[in-house]
């Protein structure tokens, strides 16, 4: 990994957490310390919580974000979050483009591109998220398909600091199942090449998460693999020890 690149270890707490699971944030930011030297940690609790989560770790090594945005800053779109309002909130980064926006909400890569640039317009993050399907995996089709996601779902203007990729395979999410490290070697590496092309050296600064089936037993082996620069975590991100024993890799 080059230096200029940081890792980052987010947590996507997706349809869980209430007022209470502010105690394992408080973990979080209480482990934070012994590794923020080395890592940057974000976590993305569901909207409800993003305000209270966002005051409680201000000032502290840990940062807060969304899972997701609508593409306009305001309007009739009832049940909606604008990017804007996770900003106004306290976040600092936002989620777009999840495997699971794209399954349950048939989300397109040009509805994802339009929410990175909202989520820029806003001056959050975006986390933008590519992978395959099991079926197009055995079809010989990963690249093909990441390399879609990328060129459809990334807005131009992208640098280090308001881009991060995330590459979930879609069929090792919650599963179990992760890909073999020279799997996930061989999709970050065609990932940082797509970059490079497109962006120049800003391709190269750009971070690229690992996602799916990331926990504290794997954590070493996959962050550990050429041009992956952290991991974006599902349910292991809930429970602090967890979390922190993934961001541990890097300790």
């Amino acid at each position: 990994m080059s230096q200029a690149r940081r890792p980052l270890v987010a947590g996507n707490w997706k349809m869980n957490g209430l007022k209470a699971s502010a105690a394992e944030l408080t973990k979080v930011v209480q482990g934070a310390a012994g590794l923020s030297a080395k890592v940057d940690l974000l976590v993305c609790p569901p909207a409800t919580l993003v305000p209270a989560f966002a005051t409680h770790a201000h000032g502290t090594p840990v940062a807060i974000g969304g899972q997701d945005c609508h593409a306009e800053p305001s309007g009739a779109f009832t049940g909606d979050v604008a990017a804007e309002m996770l900003a106004d909130a306290g976040a600092t980064a936002v989620i777009v483009g999840h495997s699971e926006r794209r399954s349950h909400h048939q989300e397109d890569d040009a509805q994802v591109a339009a929410k990175a640039r909202a989520a820029w317009r806003a001056g959050l993050t975006a986390i933008v998220c590519v992978g395959e399907t099991k079926d197009q995996r055995t079809g010989g089709e990963t690249l093909a398909v990441v390399g879609a996601q990328l060129d459809g779902s990334v807005p131009d203007g992208a640098t280090p600091d308001t881009l991060v990729i995330a590459y979930e395979p879609v069929w090792a999410i919650g599963t179990g199942l992760t890909p073999t490290p020279s799997d996930v070697a061989e999709v970050h590496g065609f990932i940082r090449e797509r970059l490079t092309a497109r962006f120049g050296a800003i391709g190269q600064g750009v971070r690229v998460l690992y996602g799916g089936s990331v926990k504290p037993s794997n954590a070493s082996e996959l962050m550990a693999v050429a041009n992956v620069d952290g991991a974006l975590v599902g349910g292991a991100s809930l429970k602090a020890d967890d979390f922190l024993g993934i961001a541990r890799a890097y300790a």
